[in-house]
């Protein structure tokens, strides 16, 4: 006859002949816990580990009791969190960031708590090739991923962040595409033939190098026309900042404000089309700007590349990068000193001072020896000399 085991206190099976025990027993608190061990010899040995955490005074891990997160959940909060707190920012199909539909496609069923970055990384490498990321578009998916566990450690859903574990790809972005004056006049030419309502919008994207969120969600609340600036409430990176305008872009704004009432958004349309009537709010260039860029031969060019050709044409006309950095609403001078070699005659002015160095006398330089004399003088000679 087979021996039947030993009981042992705390180790049960919840329905008679499963195979599946639990454990039950008081933690250091005295409070009494049940957990799921599996088999007969795992729910032993996990008994006895909890029963010496209890003599040792030791605290059981809070994810005992705690609920399962989903990867995909976490990216539900990170969106939300993102159109809470940023505007302008590009929504997909499900009202939800952009980025949302793609990372939830492959990673959102995979539990939180046990996902690794030796999951994640290859993951993210298969999703980049499959829809073309480049480096850049890779980067913003993986700092929206990283963000949506940094908030469910915040709030207490999971312990650790193992997104930051997965490296960055690296951004081939020193390359600034700005309009040539000669790309601007064929430009310009096709707009003012086939899109003329649409010309203001280009002259103060071109004179103001706000950014297309900015641009069209303006509204007449934030516009100025006698101190000729433009308030934009909150930007990029949450501050406010304020806008200067040239005589194009005041000119620009004026024809806008004709096509409504001077309430509302600034940027709406002058006729009806699209499926939209005259004075409906625009959202994107990109029904007309395209085409017309296509139509002028200007290649590789962006509604964005706009922002680019005002600091270039700023720095090329001599402005300082800490103005420019200003003007653009850079929250660093880094981001802004990509245009300093489009300014090549200061960059000559400062190594022609190395002409002729070392060739000079010494009676050619401009501090005589006299100063030098001075400043070698004993205290007691110094104010003496002063008084003099």
């Amino acid at each position: 006859m087979a021996r039947e085991p030993k009981k042992c206190k705390g180790v049960y099976e919840r329905v008679q002949g499963s195979g599946e025990y639990y454990i039950r027993y008081s933690d250091s608190t005295g409070r009494v816990r049940r957990e799921k061990a599996g088999t007969r010899g795992m729910a032993l040995d996990l008994y006895h580990k909890r029963k010496t955490e209890a003599l040792q005074r030791r605290k059981l891990p809070e994810t005992i009791r705690r609920r399962d997160v989903s990867v995909g959940e976490l990216l539900a909060d990170a969106a939300e969190y993102v159109r809470n707190r940023y505007r302008g920012q590009r929504l997909g199909a499900d009202n939800k960031d952009y980025r949302y539909a793609s990372l939830n496609e492959v990673l959102g069923g995979y539990s939180a708590q046990s996902i690794t970055a030796q999951e994640i990384a290859p993951a993210l490498s298969r999703l980049a090739e499959k829809r073309q990321w480049k480096p850049a578009s890779f980067n913003r998916n993986k700092a929206f991923l990283s963000l949506a566990f940094r908030l469910g450690v915040e709030s207490g859903k999971i312990d650790s962040n193992p997104v930051r574990f997965v490296h960055r790809r690296h951004e081939d972005n020193d390359r600034i595409r700005w309009l040539s004056a000669d790309e601007e006049k064929k430009l310009r030419a096709i707009i003012e033939a086939d899109y003329p309502q649409e010309l203001s919008a280009f002259d103060l994207a071109l004179h103001t190098g706000m950014r297309r969120s900015e641009q069209y969600g303006l509204t007449w609340d934030c516009v100025d026309l006698e101190r000729r600036q433009i308030t934009i409430p909150r930007s990029k990176h949450g501050g406010v900042r304020y806008i200067p305008l040239d005589k194009t872009a005041l000119s620009a704004l004026q024809i806008l404000r004709t096509r409504g009432d001077g309430t509302g958004s600034v940027m709406v349309s002058a006729e009806s089309g699209h499926g939209y009537l005259a004075g409906h709010p625009l959202k994107t260039p990109r029904e007309w700007f395209q085409a017309a860029c296509r139509k002028a031969g200007v290649a590789a060019f962006s509604w964005h590349c706009l922002r680019h050709t005002f600091a270039s044409r700023l720095v090329m006309a001599g402005v300082g990068l800490r103005t420019v950095q200003e003007l653009m609403g850079h929250k660093g001078i880094a981001m802004t000193c990509r245009y300093a070699h489009l300014a090549p005659e200061h960059q000559l002015d400062a190594v022609s001072r190395l002409d002729g160095w070392g060739q000079k006398s010494p009676t050619d330089t401009k501090t005589g020896t006299g100063a030098i004399r001075r400043s070698q003088a004993t205290p007691v000679e110094q104010p003496q000399a002063f008084l003099q």
